[in-house]
């Protein structure tokens, strides 16, 4: 079974960096899995969930305009791992951060699957 864990997030002051992570992993340890592709949402306190950035599978990053030229997605070279990398970070940065992945599996078939994490929270504040 597939889980998908992100870690990373606190609290710091506006202006601070941050880098969130989401690692898969699987319950049977005969299996193999990696992220083919995967995009950070956050949910700020009464308002809904919205889509941050999206690492594609080719490589390829796409970025919600107000995050654009502060926050870098990237995935590590063994795609168990992706990375949220959060600089000059603002109040309105406040949220649960999540991780959706497209996860392929390996064992004695090949399968793939969309996973959420359980989410981790950022704070922006002086």
């Amino acid at each position: 079974q597939v889980q998908l864990v992100e870690s990373g997030g606190g609290l710091v002051q506006p202006g601070d960096s941050l880098r969130l992570s989401c690692a898969a992993s699987n319950k049977n340890p005969g299996a193999t899995v990696s992220i083919q592709y995967f995009s950070w949402y956050r949910e700020a306190p009464g308002k809904q969930r919205e889509l941050v950035a999206t690492f594609e599978s080719d490589g390829s990053a796409r970025y919600a305009t107000y995050v654009q030229d502060r926050f870098t997605v990237s995935r590590d070279a063994n795609r168990k791992t992706g990375y949220l990398d959060m600089n000059m970070l603002k109040p309105e940065d406040t949220a649960v951060y999540y991780c959706n992945a497209r996860v392929r599996v390996v064992t004695s078939a090949v399968g793939a699957g969309d996973f959420w994490g359980q989410g981790t929270q950022v704070t922006v504040s002086s």
